[in-house]
């Protein structure tokens, strides 16, 4: 776990539950009430929740959880749908005042790649030439979001095939893939208590790098894959958000 203290922002700078709370609030859709009777609120995990900084205020700190799927396109690959991706970390006050962020985890798994390793319309299907990546945590992130943008975080893309190496990943060592979200359209509450809220957010202008680590047959996947890409990479989520404070959870 890694643990960070940002610096002081604007005042329009908001951590991610307020920033979707006001875009709740904006939005001219059903009710609060009649979101929660249209159906059941999901469950979410929060034995992710990583420890707070010595001396913060429990009842002001947020544990954070987001589950989101979407579509994915690094170089000239597309993944119409990845695999849930869950994301928790935590923000709230420091005991000077700043703000603080410390982050939990990002858990998904794998996501089978069109084409596979060669670009093949069947090679998806075949078990030697299939190829798949998974998402792992890239080091940095910043929940605090201005406006619709929903601040950053940095991802390394796992690429897994039984012909590459283990250690074969996209956005290796430092330079992960940086992901600046966009809020796109309004959030909707889907319930109260607990708070849960719906959104969707992109960004379609961060770089991939090439990768590296995969042995002989690197060069082979990244001109298949079209990397390194410095354009033409994008992201959509659709995502499912909700919060509870230090004091709520069980204690450790």
């Amino acid at each position: 776990m890694q643990t960070h203290t940002l610096l002081r922002r604007t005042a329009a700078g908001l951590g991610l539950a307020a920033a979707l709370t006001v875009a709740v609030a904006g939005t001219a859709s059903a009710s609060p009430a009649a979101a929660t009777a249209a159906a059941p609120a999901p469950s979410f995990d929060f034995t992710d929740c990583p420890a707070i900084p010595a001396g913060a205020d429990a009842a002001q700190w947020k544990c954070e959880v987001l589950t989101a799927t979407g579509s994915l396109k690094l170089g000239n690959r597309t993944l119409p749908e990845f695999a849930p991706m869950t994301i928790t970390h935590a923000e709230g006050p420091m005991p000077g005042g700043s703000k603080g962020q410390v982050w939990g985890a990002l858990r998904s798994g794998p996501t089978a790649v069109p084409g596979g390793l060669f670009g093949n319309p069947a090679g998806d299907r075949g078990p030697v030439l299939g190829l798949s990546v998974q998402p792992e945590y890239g080091g940095r992130s910043d929940f605090y979001s201005v406006g619709d943008d929903m601040g950053l975080f940095t991802l390394r893309y796992r690429v897994l095939s039984p012909l590459l190496p283990q250690g074969c990943v996209i956005g290796a060592g430092d330079a992960p893939v940086e992901i600046r979200l966009k809020r796109v359209g309004k959030s909707e509450r889907i319930s109260k208590n607990p708070p849960v809220i719906k959104f969707a957010a992109a960004d379609g202008s961060f770089a991939v790098p090439a990768a590296e680590g995969c042995g002989p047959l690197g060069k082979v996947l990244n001109d298949k894959f079209g990397l390194p890409a410095g354009t033409g990479n994008s992201i959509t989520l659709s995502a499912l958000y909700t919060f509870r404070t230090y004091d709520q959870l069980p204690p450790r």
